[in-house]
């Protein structure tokens, strides 16, 4: 008895764009994308209906217009003479900046924590436990508000740092621990390339970019060698070098100088002020994540077969050796897709920034630039623009990083 495992040859018929499993899935693709062509032309249809009966209209010419308040954490200039499009962009920027830094922390904390729960050590595994438990039990706007005020109301304020009678002392007479935030040494340049900071800081930012394509390099060749003699060459003072140095002479080149805090008045000036609200939503955000990705961490590792800790124990290798060569990098591919949610997580979450009054890109646009311009429905979709753009974009460097470590077929 034959089986047909392809549809026969033969000339086309409009009907085989149901009956053929050659067309069948383009042509409802092609239906559906169609039926969400017109409802999403319905739905703009309608709102601009509802808007003209209302005397309204869709536009985005209010974010030209002057905005009107200050925001004190901000990575770029910004008056209250700036625009609305400024202060978004600020927001935004604020935003970027809580989010990475509590990526960064909370991947630390979280493998750290993976780890120790699996230590034989029972006082540390129940101590990790304990961390594990309490903190992703307890939602972070709670841990938020608590950091802010413990943070608010421990720290000394600027005026114990005056005096003979201070109560307070800068630390190494560079840092500055106070209730209003932390304030540290700013770099700037006495010899500059560009007018604008900014332009400078991109400047440096692409060297240190292409000393990392550089290193990756290195360790290239260094991987050709090894396949080609057996011997791995020695290549870490090359990468040492291809890391350090263009940015050291870029750096002399440009004239590196710090800006030291100091106190004036009633408050600290000059350097770098990290301001209690981005300190309590960075470290909530952290601690609370981090919590989550301990126990991907430890999933990831118990994933690992004990078969391969037993032949790395027999090869010699002590115990910090085999978790970082042998266990780590395979149970990433355990870890890596739910960090990616995790990740994704902090990135939303981050819009709780409003409950300690950090201007991130909520507060921002979709507080009071909203409410000055009653323009609440171009807010919130720059809102869900912005959001949903981010997040594809962690997601889509994440998956890279997933697919270039994932198991590869020979």
């Amino acid at each position: 008895m034959a089986i047909l495992s392809d549809p026969p040859e033969g000339p086309f018929r409009l009907s085989m764009l149901l009956s053929d499993t050659r067309y069948r899935s383009l042509t409802l693709q092609a239906i559906t994308a169609l039926v969400l062509a017109l409802c999403l032309a319905y739905l703009y249809r309608n709102i601009s209906t509802n808007l003209q009966a209302q005397g309204l209209s869709l536009g985005f010419s209010f974010l030209q217009d002057p905005s009107g308040y200050d925001i004190n954490q901000r990575l770029v200039e910004y008056t209250s003479q700036s625009t609305h499009a400024r202060a978004a962009l600020v927001g935004i920027l604020n935003t970027l900046l809580v989010a990475v830094l509590a990526c960064i922390t909370a991947t630390i904390f979280g493998v750290i924590a993976g780890v120790l729960r699996l230590s034989n050590n029972w006082l540390v595994s129940k101590l990790m436990a304990f961390y594990v438990e309490i903190f992703r039990n307890i939602p972070v706007l709670i841990w938020i508000i608590i950091i802010f005020t413990i943070m608010t109301n421990v720290m000394p304020t600027p005026r114990a740092f005056r005096g003979d009678a201070a109560t307070s002392s800068m630390l190494f007479d560079l840092f500055a621990f106070t209730n209003r935030g932390v304030y540290i040494p700013g770099p700037g340049f006495s010899n500059p390339f560009f007018a604008s900071v900014g332009m400078n800081w991109l400047l440096v930012i692409a060297v240190l970019v292409g000393s990392f394509f550089g290193a990756r390099a290195i360790g290239t060749w260094a991987t050709k060698i090894q396949e080609a003699t057996g011997d791995r060459p020695t290549t870490w003072y090359m990468i040492l070098g291809v890391w350090l140095l263009p940015v050291a002479i870029l750096l002399t080149v440009m004239g590196l100088t710090w800006d030291i805090p100091a106190l004036k008045g009633f408050n600290f000036t000059g350097g770098i002020k990290i301001g209690g609200p981005l300190i309590a939503l960075w470290f909530a955000l952290s601690i609370y994540t981090g919590a989550f990705i301990a126990e991907n961490v430890r999933a990831g590792i118990q994933a690992v077969s004990k078969g391969q800790t037993e032949a790395a124990g027999a090869l010699g290798l002590r115990p910090g050796r085999i978790m970082n060569l042998v266990v780590l990098p395979q149970a990433l591919r355990v870890i890596i897709p739910p960090l990616i949610s995790q990740y994704l997580n902090i990135t939303k979450n981050s819009s709780l920034a409003i409950a300690v009054g950090y201007a991130d890109i909520t507060a921002t646009l979709g507080g009071i630039t909203l409410n000055q311009t009653g323009r609440a429905i171009e807010c919130v979709l720059l809102l869900m623009l912005f959001y949903l753009t981010a997040s594809l974009l962690i997601s889509a460097f994440m998956n890279v990083y997933n697919a270039s470590i994932k198991l590869k077929e020979r």
